[in-house]
């Protein structure tokens, strides 16, 4: 009889001991399992233009998601720069011809950067021009240039899904479509290669992006 029990209380601890190890390990690939965690902006709706595209950073810190679209941006920007027979920027606005009727997408383009960059250098034009090509060559924004501005949240001007009225016979909206036309034809070279984001000197997001300049009252990231 107590050979009996001595077998039986034998059992019941080996029962015990492979009982705690597997529940252990069970524990162990939960506790490992990974966790998918949506990221919050924190982005203020004031600024002009703001990253909608987000990715996982890689092990070192550093977006590789950006970094590569940026890279690839740049890369469009040199080959497909086409300089004219001018010596400065404001020689080549000058010999642009303004049509009188634009295409959907030329009125887009050049009223943003009509407002957006009104009165200040052509240069600070040009590279708001180029953020809204880039971005609609990038194939990680809307592929026109209204959709671009039309973006939500993405151009302070842009009101209610509506744009202001331009005055059009102003000097500002004459320069603003030969820039337009500049930035569509890639005939003089960008400020801010590459450049897919910008905002106003006014703020400071806390973007994760390459600086690549400040161009008049705006910084330019890729």
């Amino acid at each position: 009889m107590r050979s009996k029990v001595q077998w039986a209380s034998a059992v019941a601890l080996a029962a015990t001991i492979l009982t705690t190890l597997f529940g252990a390990q069970g524990s162990g690939a939960a506790a490992l399992a990974p966790v998918l965690v949506q990221a919050q902006s924190n982005l203020d709706p004031i600024f002009v233009s703001k990253p909608v595209v987000q990715s996982l950073p890689s092990e070192d810190g550093v977006d590789a998601t950006d970094d590569d679209s940026a890279a690839g941006a740049e890369d469009q920007d040199a080959s497909q720069d086409n300089p004219v027979d001018a010596d400065t920027l404001a020689q080549l606005v000058a010999q642009q011809s303004v049509p009188g009727r634009l295409s959907s997408e030329m009125r887009c383009l050049a009223s943003a950067i009509y407002f957006e960059s009104r009165g200040e250098t052509l240069e600070g034009q040009l590279a708001v021009g180029r953020v809204i090509i880039n971005r609609a060559e990038s194939g990680r924004f809307p592929a026109s240039y209204c959709g671009v501005v039309y973006q939500p949240a993405q151009f302070s001007f842009i009101q209610g899904k509506k744009m202001p009225k331009v005055r059009e016979q102003s000097s500002g909206w004459r320069e603003a479509v030969a820039v337009a036309k500049i930035a569509m034809e890639k005939s003089w070279k960008s400020p801010v290669k590459g450049a897919l984001f910008f905002h106003a000197t006014r703020v400071e997001p806390n973007w994760r992006l390459t600086r690549l300049a400040r161009v008049d009252n705006h910084i330019f990231y890729r």
